[in-house]
Order: C-alpha cells, then sequence, then structure tokens
C-alpha cells in the first residue's frame, strides 16, 4: 500500500490530501487520462458536482480494467473552469477518498474543448 507523505515541517493540506504518496517497489501503476463528465450516453450533467461523480465513475471503471479501484489512487489532477466550482468538487472528491489521501491539485482553467464541460480529472493509481 502507498504510504502517504505529509512533513511537519511545511504548512498541513488545506483539505484532505497527502503533499506525497510513496509507491512501494514491485506496485503496478495505472496512469488515467483526464476524465471529463460525459456519460456513455452522451449525457453531460449541467452542475460540477454532477461532473464530478462522472468523472471519477469513469476512473473508476477504467481502474476496474486494472482489477483496481478508487482506494488505489495515489494521485488526483483536478481542473475546474471557475472558482465557484471548487466547493461542489471538493465535496465530491472528499465524499470518495478516505486515509491514506491520495496527492491531489486542482487549478482553475479557462476552459475545454466544449463549453459545457466545468471540470476535468485524470488520477494515478498504484496496487498489485
Amino acid at each position: 500500500m502507498a504510504q502517504p507523505l505529509v512533513p511537519a515541517s511545511i504548512h498541513p493540506p488545506f483539505a484532505p490530501y497527502s503533499h506525497g504518496m510513496v509507491v512501494p517497489e514491485g506496485q503496478r501503476i495505472v496512469f488515467c487520462s483526464g476524465q471529463l463528465g460525459i456519460g456513455a450516453d452522451g449525457t453531460i450533467p449541467p452542475d460540477c458536482a454532477g461532473q464530478t461523480r462522472l468523472c471519477f465513475a469513469n476512473i473508476a471503471a477504467i481502474l476496474a480494467e486494472a482489477g483496481m479501484t478508487l482506494a488505489d489512487v495515489v494521485r488526483i489532477n483536478a481542473y475546474v473552469t471557475g472558482r465557484e466550482h471548487l466547493p461542489d468538487y471538493m465535496a465530491v472528491r472528499n465524499a470518495l477518498f478516505a486515509q491514506p489521501y491520495p496527492a491531489s491539485t486542482l487549478m482553475i482553467v479557462s476552459g475545454f474543448a466544449r463549453p459545457e464541460f466545468v471540470v476535468e480529472i485524470e488520477a494515478v493509481a498504484a496496487g498489485t
């Protein structure tokens, strides 16, 4: 299992995430491309929370192909199109992950290829 790195010599994380994660030797690593909040049927929820749930559901489906789950995620990179989306994104993320929390970065970007998307999430997972 990956081990969190949260040094006492630096400011603690602002939310439930780790500053870093150590992946033990011999574990497989899966890199997930950025996922948008679009369902298999092409539907796109109008809100950030709905899109975030779909992004993580898509990541879970990718990980399942490798025999992994969201519990194996060691790194999250997320992008939202406005500061107003931060609370909804974080509420969904925080409900899905438990200690040890993955390392995480959240950035505000100007937009995505299609204007209806407000969030995109990529992940790295490690497991046996």
